[in-house]
């Protein structure tokens, strides 16, 4: 039997390994992919130590974010060929499916979770997004219903997008100023600058006491949308409308009772997971999810949307820390200890294969 490498839990909230297993086998709806490069992200390593979502992993293949080449496609498979550059996002430490995950020299991932890589994107690029891009799909467009980037408010209105200098937060910046927009973020002021630049129109201290209070104040108590990124419930609420119904989302489970205690105009939180575009039973934290097909089908609908926007070259790159403390799936290892030691800001840790 072929095998190759892969990084793999090994012990329920305590470890994950380099090792050799068996090369995945194609599904009709798959395709087998030569990884190039992978990107991190916090859920690869809280899948691996932090309980509950760390609990019966062993032996799931870990990762999210690829690049790479396709090796081969499944039965059903129209959108792709061998050869083919891609990228795209895995639904990696799935303990209901051990073979999938994007952090291997050669990964199964789902056709409908991939998209060709324009020839002037290097792999290393195109490794950064494949989580945010579905995340901020299902946040910001499906959920939160604002105006697609193909077509754009006629007129300005505020959108927060609390935690700008995550991973997610960078590209949901840019993604709402394409809908025409007035994107508020907020950040350490060391990132203020960058920020701006990739689109956002005021950025605010998350450290302030203030921040929600002053974010209010710039939207002339206007604001009816924000976007949580980095768990800041409190400075959302006292940021949003205190005379408008306004609408909350977050990527993560809030704290609904403090949330609306601090703001009763909010209408009932929204939470999203990017696992949902699959259409493909799952468990999490304990608790078992069967997303509905339209979350698909609005993720391969958005899909085309976000390839458009980067052949248009409308995206501005985002902070790649390239290759930090090694290359390869040995790098990834180390860069897996940097996340969960809260060592990167405002980039994405990106590793060559």
């Amino acid at each position: 039997m072929a095998t190759a490498k892969a990084i793999v839990i090994t012990e329920a909230g305590k470890s994950a390994a380099i090792l050799d297993v068996p090369r995945p086998r194609i599904r009709d709806e798959w395709m087998i992919v030569r990884t190039k490069a992978v990107g991190l992200n916090p859920t690869d390593w809280k899948h691996i130590y932090l309980p509950p979502l760390a609990s019966d992993n062993v032996g799931a293949r870990v990762g999210s974010d690829y690049a790479g080449v396709v090796d081969e496609v499944g039965a059903k498979v129209t959108e792709f060929a061998k050869g083919d550059r891609v990228a795209g996002f895995s639904h990696g430490c799935n303990r209901l499916n051990h073979e999938i995950g994007a952090f291997g020299e050669y990964i199964l991932v789902k056709a409908s979770a991939a998209f060709k890589i324009p020839d002037d994107v290097s792999f290393e690029q195109a490794a950064m997004t494949g989580s945010q891009l579905y995340t901020c799909a299902l946040g910001l467009y499906q959920s939160l219903q604002l105006p697609l980037p193909n077509e754009p408010a006629k007129e300005p209105f505020p959108v927060l997008i609390q935690g700008g200098s995550t991973g997610t937060g960078m590209l949901a910046i840019q993604l709402a100023k394409q809908s025409g927009l007035t994107v508020v973020t907020t950040a350490s002021p060391a990132n203020f600058d960058y920020l701006k630049w990739l689109g956002a129109d005021a950025v605010f201290d998350y450290r302030s006491p203030t921040c929600g209070k002053d974010i209010n104040e710039y939207t002339s108590n206007d604001l009816q949308y924000a976007w949580d990124c980095a768990g800041g419930e409190e400075i959302c609420a006292t940021a949003l409308s205190s005379t408008k119904p306004s609408k909350y989302g977050w990527i993560a489970w809030p704290n609904n009772l403090e949330l609306l205690k601090a703001n009763p105009l909010i209408q009932d939180p929204m939470v999203v997971c990017a696992y949902d575009i699959f259409n493909e039973k799952y468990v999490e934290a304990g608790m078992e999810f069967n997303p509905p097909k339209e979350t698909l089908e609005f993720s391969v609908m958005f899909k085309e949307i976000y390839v458009q926007l980067l052949e248009k070259k409308v995206l501005k790159p985002m902070h790649i820390d390239l290759n930090r403390n090694g290359s390869g799936l040995e790098g990834v290892m180390n860069g897996l200890n940097l996340l969960r030691e809260g060592k990167v800001s405002c980039a994405k840790l990106v590793y060559s294969l």
